[in-house]
């Protein structure tokens, strides 16, 4: 039986990365000057303009937002008035103010840290309790084998192609492309055997150039480029630009918003995802950092070799350190039961936030390289390390008796 899985990526200069962009680069300064502080920023670019809101707590730290905005835009190429979004000549608002008190009170001291004795805050296994989940929620971690990076192939080719776009533009390979552009894969799944059905691009470019020259060079250094050949098929099917011409682009085409491409983000709908957006906020929000630490884990147990495929979730109610929940799904792929795994989970990773943030050192700024072509699958970042692969699999198949 055919199965069909669809994933799309955007590039950098996409309106919605640009905010995601503009927010992440806001973070990691504010994380430089002080790695502490509590942020949560939100960014709209349209034409002309780019409004920055939200809440930061600093008491160590400034920040020139006009001139952090502006440099990420001129890195994306958004550099001429006639783009419709000029680095240095569209208008930056800013509108920031401090954190709740009322948030910020559960974050720095958990329900649990508050009814716990000086006794028991001082015993090693507690070091970890103070902070308290900054939000509820859900969050989601996922790994499969059927890529090198423990991704599904449809999300690790659609980015593949916008990277490849935005790289021969900026290296001037092709003279007429634009910063905004959009990639879409369809695999088809029938039994064992994977292969590309279906590659759509929309790339934005200048008035001058013909279609069919964009078409024939999208083929040649794109498509051919990032999908191996194995993959693609004689009835392979190509749509270059399906809407005739894409001239008007980025915030002069669409208005863009941070956190509006959370598939993109994460695993291009292969798996369910949290309800919260990344880009723009520091670690303490389990939006962020929990979906970090919920594919680590997923990771070291498809590494391990336990499954072919893992789907990691866990919840957290705001202001308590533990997690509500944790459960792993295999989808019948496990080696051992879905509920050995979770236990191996629950004995070998910390899930309160306080845990996460010192296992993966997130209080650093690297976010704004998050901000495009995906969150996961990129072996730079720390939630992408199998450290724990081995242990779990001596551990799990131990108790197995293999």
């Amino acid at each position: 039986m055919r199965k069909y899985y669809t994933s799309e990526s955007v590039s950098e200069g996409h309106p919605d990365k640009l905010a995601d962009l503009i927010s992440d680069s806001i973070l990691d300064e504010f994380l430089r000057q002080e790695p502490t502080a509590r942020v949560a920023v939100e960014t709209l670019v349209t034409t002309g303009l780019a409004v920055v809101a939200g809440e930061v707590t600093a008491q160590n730290a400034y920040v020139d937002v006009q001139n952090v905005v502006r440099k990420a835009v001129r890195s994306v190429g958004y550099t001429r008035a006639h783009y419709g979004f000029d680095a240095d000549y569209s208008a930056v608002m800013s509108t920031l103010h401090e954190q709740s008190p009322d948030i910020a009170g559960g974050v720095n001291d958990s329900e649990e840290w508050r009814h716990m004795s000086e006794e028991d805050r001082s015993k090693p296994e507690n070091r970890f309790s103070m902070i308290g989940a900054g939000d509820q929620g859900l969050m989601f971690g996922y790994a499969t084998n059927e890529t090198p990076e423990l991704m599904p192939l449809p999300i690790t080719l659609a980015h593949g192609l916008t990277r490849r776009i935005a790289q021969i533009r900026k290296e001037g390979v092709l003279d007429y492309l634009r910063p905004d552009a959009k990639a879409q894969v369809t695999v088809v799944r029938e039994k064992d055997d994977l292969w590309v059905d279906t590659v759509v691009i929309s790339t934005q470019h200048n008035e001058k150039v013909e279609q069919e020259q964009i078409k024939k060079d999208m083929e040649a250094l794109v498509i051919r480029h990032v999908i191996p050949e194995a993959y693609l098929r004689p009835e392979t099917k190509y749509f270059i630009n399906p809407s005739g011409k894409f001239v008007i682009g980025g915030p002069h085409g669409d208005t863009g918003l941070t956190g509006r491409k959370i598939i993109v983000d994460t695993y291009g709908g292969a798996v369910p995802h949290g309800g919260g957006a990344f880009s723009g906020k520091d670690p303490t929000k389990v939006d962020r950092s929990a979906a970090y630490y919920a594919r680590y884990i997923a990771k070291n147990i498809v590494a391990a070799g336990l499954a072919d495929k893992a789907l990691v979730e866990v919840s957290y109610a705001i202001g308590r350190a533990n997690p509500v929940s944790m459960r792993v799904d295999t989808y019948g792929t496990g080696k051992i039961k879905d509920g050995q795994i979770t236990e191996l989970v629950k004995k070998h990773f910390d899930a309160r936030p306080q845990a996460i943030i010192a296992e993966l050192d997130l209080r650093r700024p690297i976010y704004a390289q998050t901000a495009a072509y995906g969150h996961f699958g990129r072996p730079e970042f720390p939630w992408e390390k199998t450290d724990r692969a081995e242990l779990l699999k001596a551990e799990a198949f131990q108790a197995a008796g293999v």
